[in-house]
């Protein structure tokens, strides 16, 4: 941003110092002619007069001019013509000075109908005046450009490092850093947006405590309810029927998983750095998913696929992506048709270093059309009559631990999850096809 400001300054300066000083150097070069030209005008001026003192009553000069007092008034190395009227030729010539000017810069001067005055003086002494104002200008005009450069940058630093500031401080906001920051600025909107941040950092600080003290209630309350419905399971898992036993251990079984379910959420959303967190392996997470969802899709006459690389892991909660490839699962059941296909390999994007983890959701129906494309991750937005809630999450818990959800391909409708990838122990490719 430094860099932009000042190099907008300066080419706003240089265009000033263009437009003004090309004039004021063409100015300075004519200010030097007119003042040699004036000089030399003076001088006739005064010729004339010692000329026309000299002349009688009837406007002729007579016995010769005098030129004593008229050469004093020619400068070195300049020549004077006189032409003044006599009796015997009407008009005669005098030359005062040299015999030839090089390069002349020539003034004359017209006195009646038989009388006028030319002088020459070398024009070499007035260009070096010339070149010489030209120089001071030029150099003035330099020491102001350089003095404008450094007020450039002195203004550029000012604006830039205190917003690259407050653009830090909200980047440590963001990552859950609420320390308050009592520096200002001296710039009044930034330091506005510096109190703002204050006060925003008070209410997310608190507004996060209350919520993990929510989700600590919730949790143990959901814990308290889960384990009464367990224990009337567990009776039932004593009937003397055994599709009632069969059924309740299913049933127990899905009340254990939603109870670690509940716990390595709680556990999670006190712990929100997934770079420390260790690299799990994502087919086998995913492979409960599957098994969970196999009935469901039998049931439909529809096919559920997980294949893959059993190498890869990632450091990702565990329940977060199980619950995100869930929600997936759950959305190409609903609303997709076909065959759904569960994939994991690597993919390496353009600018990244390291390859990612690339879990791929693919079903064979009709895909999501175009005008609902943009809006399908929006909270609470439905085209079927859901609750809009469950893309939302999904990609919610996929960024809780630094990864992306998005939608790759709409017809048919293809999700794709990327996660930081860790280096795989070449185990094997492994692949799980559900029967039909």
């Amino acid at each position: 941003m430094r860099r932009r400001i000042l190099r907008s300054m300066l080419t706003v300066l240089t265009i000033t110092t263009v437009v003004l000083g090309v004039p004021l150097i063409y100015t300075a070069w004519l200010w030097v002619e007119d003042i040699t030209r004036n000089d030399l005008q003076d001088r006739l001026d005064r010729i004339a007069t010692e000329v026309i003192s000299q002349e009688q009553q009837d406007g002729m000069v007579r016995g010769g001019l005098d030129i004593r007092s008229v050469g004093a008034l020619v400068p070195k190395d300049g020549k004077l013509t006189v032409v003044y009227p006599t009796p015997q030729d009407n008009a005669s010539r005098l030359d005062v000075g040299v015999a030839e000017v090089d390069d002349p810069l020539v003034e004359s001067l017209s006195m009646g109908t038989s009388g006028s005055l030319r002088l020459e003086v070398p024009a070499a002494p007035m260009h070096a005046m010339q070149r010489q104002a030209v120089a001071v200008v030029a150099l003035a005009v330099l020491v102001s450009l350089a003095a404008a450069a450094a007020v450039a940058v002195v203004t550029a630093r000012r604006v830039a490092d205190p917003l690259r500031d407050v653009a830090a401080r909200a980047a440590r906001l963001a990552m859950g850093d609420f320390r308050p920051d009592p520096r200002r600025h001296g710039i009044s909107e930034l330091d506005r947006v510096s109190d703002v941040l204050d006060s925003a950092t008070v209410e997310i600080a608190g507004r996060l405590q209350r919520e993990h003290a929510l989700v600590a209630d919730v949790s143990h309350q959901l814990r308290s309810r889960l384990t009464a419905v367990r224990l009337r399971l567990d009776e039932l898992s004593a009937h003397s029927d055994p599709e009632v036993v069969h059924e309740a251990e299913e049933a127990m079984a899905q009340v254990d998983r939603l109870t670690e379910a509940i716990d390595d959420l709680v556990r999670a959303s006190r712990d929100e750095d997934a770079a420390d967190r260790d690299p799990i392996p994502v087919m086998d997470e995913l492979s409960g998913v599957v098994e969970e969802w196999k009935h469901p899709f039998t049931e439909a006459g529809r096919t559920l696929v997980l294949t893959g690389d059993q190498s890869l892991s990632a450091p990702i909660t565990a329940s977060r992506l199980r619950e995100a490839a869930a929600v997936l699962v759950d959305n190409a059941l609903m609303h997709g048709g076909g065959t759904c296909t569960v994939s994991v390999r690597t993919v390496r994007p353009g600018n990244a270093r390291e390859p990612l983890v690339c879990v791929e959701v693919a079903d064979e129906g009709d895909g999501i059309r175009d005008e609902l494309a943009p809006h399908i991750f929006d909270r609470g937005f439905s085209a079927g009559g859901s609750t809009g809630v469950g893309l939302a999450l999904a990609r919610a818990l996929i960024e809780a631990d630094g990864g992306r959800l998005e939608l790759q391909r709409r017809r048919p409708a293809l999700f794709a999850v990327f996660l930081g990838a860790s280096p795989p122990n070449r185990q094997g490719v492994g692949t799980v096809t559900e029967p039909r």
